[in-house]
């Protein structure tokens, strides 16, 4: 577009201005040829336009946006025309309470007050999309910085429309999905309405006031606790179950040896382990005998 204002430029003095001045009126056809091949040289230059992959061009012609964009690849349009890209790829706005972390610089997370009236502070991404037939529109009705006046402001002021439902504890824990399902409705509605489409949204984050934060982690500590009790009593009753059914089985094991056992039996089991005593190559004495007659020495030597 430059090129084509200086070659117009140079063209008009060539044509109006060198040949009524006699000083200059040599360079009256250098200018006419000057002029000429710039505002060729623009021309060719404008008509021409890449869009990259993963953008859509958005034409403007003296401030009127046309509604049909240009895709991805080799374009030819009005030299006069204003291009204006677009990234339909998938993009994130993080507000987060880490410093230079998200897009905003410092602290930018979001603040909410709860059912019961705490307040929550909520690290947030959200990663959405421009529609590309809904680029111009775009363009016309919101502008090219979607994220500052669309993207931001909504999904803070949903965020803080829908945590009221919630009490801080269950932010925080037990309800933390469904809330999340929750926002991630409300602002994909009034993305969709104004060209956007939202694909995740992501809760980083919930901060809890220490107070209740310190409640909570007490309260779980006292639960796992609860719980360690109750795993050592159990243990302590399968030991113990452990115990009387041995002492049961030694009971009932020396209850059948006395009842089957006899003198006889005794004596035959005795003479048994003297005889295997008796044979083994290790020196040994042996000594027979019982209560009514002489004993009986053995020996190997």
């Amino acid at each position: 577009m430059f090129l084509i204002v200086l070659g117009t430029a140079i063209l008009l003095v060539a044509l109006f201005i060198l040949p009524n001045n006699a000083q200059f009126a040599g360079f009256t056809n250098i200018g006419r040829i000057v002029g000429l091949a710039f505002l060729l040289i623009g021309a060719a230059t404008s008509m021409f336009v890449v869009v990259p992959a993963g953008t859509v061009a958005v034409k403007s012609i003296f401030g009127k946006v046309e509604g049909t964009p240009l895709y991805s690849g080799l374009n030819i349009v009005n030299p006069l025309v204003k291009v204006t890209e677009f990234d339909v790829k998938t993009q994130n706005y993080t507000m987060s309470s880490t410093h230079d972390e998200g897009n905003q610089q410092g602290d930018d997370a979001i603040r909410v007050l709860s059912a019961d009236g705490l307040e929550v502070v909520i690290d947030l991404t959200v990663l959405y999309r421009v529609l590309p037939t809904e680029a111009p529109r775009i363009l016309k009705e919101i502008g090219a910085d979607y994220q500052s006046t669309i993207v931001r402001p909504i999904s803070r002021t949903k965020i803080r429309d829908n945590a009221v439902y919630y009490d801080a504890v269950a932010l925080y824990s037990t309800r933390r999905d469904e809330f999340q399902t929750r926002i991630f409705n409300s602002i994909s509605k009034d993305f969709k309405s104004r060209g956007l489409i939202l694909e995740q949204l992501l809760i980083r984050n919930i901060q809890l006031p220490t107070s209740v934060k310190a409640s909570i982690e007490s309260k779980i500590s006292a639960e796992q606790e609860a719980q360690k009790m109750q795993f050592v009593l159990q243990k302590e009753r399968q030991e113990a179950e452990r115990k009387r059914v041995e002492a049961q089985g030694i009971s009932d094991y020396q209850h059948i040896i006395s009842q089957s056992l006899s003198d006889k039996q005794l004596q035959y089991e005795m003479i048994k382990a003297q005889k295997e005593i008796a044979t083994s190559p290790n020196s040994k004495i042996i000594i027979m005998g019982n209560a009514k007659g002489a004993p009986i020495i053995l020996g190997d030597k």
